[in-house]
């Protein structure tokens, strides 16, 4: 199949394409700097918000990944909706049989963040160009260079006590960044119709407290932590920019979805790609082990 894969150059996208090319697909590696992209496939210069570009990127394509979104900017929410609206019109206009997209988990009854609300507006927008799409929601992808991971990791390493506000006592799933690629390539063809979400997730339900203490617990580190009920979002992603790489911004937008319980609700999945997902503590090797490699 010709496959377009936009956000080439991420964090997913990066370890999709050669995924992707390794099933035997041909892959458009969509980016804005083609003259950078040193990634598997062929590069194509576009962007979510250019119509005229996608035109060209998506001309020909049988499939699509759609693996764009944003979170360090305070109006990211209407720059995802105005990305996947045009993406979805151009992939229409291209004749795309499917999208696939990588959204978040989490309930929709629940009082949801801006951030897990604006991966459900990409979802429903992706589909109003007429093509299905196929969704797969992951909570925390725990791979080196993924934005969560990285704050849980640096976290740990960085402060051997912390305080902490109440939204380490909120549960998630965690799930390996290879098990996030092996169902993204093998949801490709498998048999759905029309368009789905898929709940995916490792095998292990955990508060995001015992996360950073397992994390710690393997490298030898001691933690102590001080819970403090009324440290606010917003002192919260100021106290996370001091002591890791995330902006303050995208920190306040991460804290904001961390008092939503993010775990799988429906495993169907599995059936239709069927596989044993890593458990936490390889995922969290498997990412130590990546980033000591290089």
């Amino acid at each position: 199949m010709r496959i377009v894969v936009a956000g080439a150059s991420g964090f997913v996208g990066r370890r999709l394409c050669p995924a992707l090319e390794e099933a035997g697909h041909e892959v458009r590696a969509m980016t804005r700097h083609p003259e950078a992209y040193a990634g598997a496939g062929q590069p194509v210069k576009a962007d979510v918000h250019d119509a005229a570009g996608l035109d060209h990127a998506l001309a020909g394509a049988d499939a699509a990944y759609y693996l764009v979104h944003s979170l360090d900017s305070p109006d990211f929410r209407k720059g995802d909706a105005d990305g996947a609206r045009t993406f979805a019109e151009a992939a229409g206009k291209a004749g795309v049989q499917r999208i696939v997209y990588l959204g978040g988990l989490g309930d929709d009854a629940d009082d949801l963040s801006s951030h897990l609300l604006s991966r459900r507006e990409v979802e429903q927008l992706l589909a109003t160009g007429g093509v299905p799409v196929t969704t797969l929601r992951a909570g925390i992808i725990v791979g080196h260079g993924g934005i969560s991971w990285e704050m849980t990791r640096q976290l740990v390493e960085h402060l051997p006590a912390m305080v902490t506000p109440r939204w380490v006592r909120t549960r998630t799933q965690p799930i390996a960044v290879d098990d996030v690629i092996r169902y993204l390539v093998g949801v490709l063809t498998a048999p759905v119709e029309g368009s789905r979400a898929f709940d995916i997730g490792g095998p292990d339900v955990m508060e995001y407290l015992e996360m950073m203490r397992t994390v710690a617990r393997i490298e030898g580190r001691t933690m102590v932590v001080v819970p403090v009920p009324l440290l606010t979002p917003s002192l919260s992603s100021r106290w996370l920019s001091l002591v890791t790489s995330v902006d303050v911004q995208t920190g306040r937008n991460l804290i904001d979805s961390m008092s939503n319980e993010v775990v799988v609700r429906d495993d169907s999945i599995r059936e239709l790609v069927p596989f044993e997902p890593m458990d936490y503590v390889s995922s969290v090797l498997a990412a130590l082990g990546e980033r000591a490699r290089g």
